[in-house]
């Protein structure tokens, strides 16, 4: 039997490869709440929002939006433009899953975050094999985790009504530099030059794009041009 795959094979498997993640989505989840909170939304509105938006980038920038009144379509149009990477996410990882049901694809899908992707993209990295049970199990233990972590922030929201205090508005941004340092350290010894001319692609690109484009279709074309960097040097 393939040893790789008994260690990324089953629902638990997956559960404990969220395990190192989970601190991370306590410290933005409840960040979230209080922010939420102090939006003036309820603890129902808060738990709905985590439970069909699921999406902590996006959820921060939301709070913010209704702070400002503003109208309902450019909310919907601005949650949609920074969740759009989540397409290429998901055209990335669908190939690893093509022998699952449609159902088991969609399931996936809908629950890929930053966070879980990061993880499967490592896992990947160190040539073990994946299977739909074992995503399942991330994904699922993610999902439930942000939800009672933002619930939990919603209900310490009375207490804590300004989370810079103790840096929870910096939690998100650790969280994806930690996600960042764990997935590209492996390529860098495996692949160094080729690693770091696709980061130099990526970085300088976006810093240009965002000169003239919107923050969030920056990082989707400078994330396309770093896939494109990494094909073209595959191919040479």
């Amino acid at each position: 039997m393939d040893t790789r795959l008994t260690k990324t094979a089953s629902f638990i498997d997956g559960v404990k490869a969220c395990l190192p993640t989970i601190m991370g989505y306590l410290g933005i989840g409840i960040a979230l709440g209080v922010v939420g909170k102090s939006t003036n939304l309820t603890i129902l509105q808060i738990f709905l929002m985590s439970t069909l938006v699921y999406a902590g980038s996006a959820q921060f920038i939301l709070c913010g939006l209704l702070l400002l009144n503003a109208p309902i379509l450019s909310i919907v149009f601005t949650v949609f433009l920074i969740n759009l990477r989540h397409l290429l996410m998901s055209l990335s990882v669908a190939s690893y899953f093509k022998k699952d049901s449609l159902l088991n694809g969609i399931g996936i899908g809908t629950l890929l975050t930053d966070e879980s992707y990061g993880v499967l993209m490592s896992t990947l990295a160190q040539e073990e094999n994946v299977t739909s049970r074992w995503m399942h199990g991330l994904n699922l233990t993610a999902y439930l985790v942000w939800i009672l972590s933002t619930v939990v922030g919603a209900l310490l929201g009375n207490f804590i009504p300004d989370p810079t205090i103790f840096g929870l508005d910096f939690s998100l941004t650790a969280m994806f530099l930690g996600l960042f340092l764990f997935q590209v350290t492996l390529p860098l010894v495996k692949q160094k030059v080729k690693t770091i001319k696709i980061l130099l692609v990526t970085s300088i690109s976006l810093v240009i794009l965002m000169r003239f484009f919107s923050a969030e279709m920056s990082v989707i074309f400078a994330t396309l041009l770093g896939c494109l960097t990494g094909v073209l040097i595959k191919n040479e």
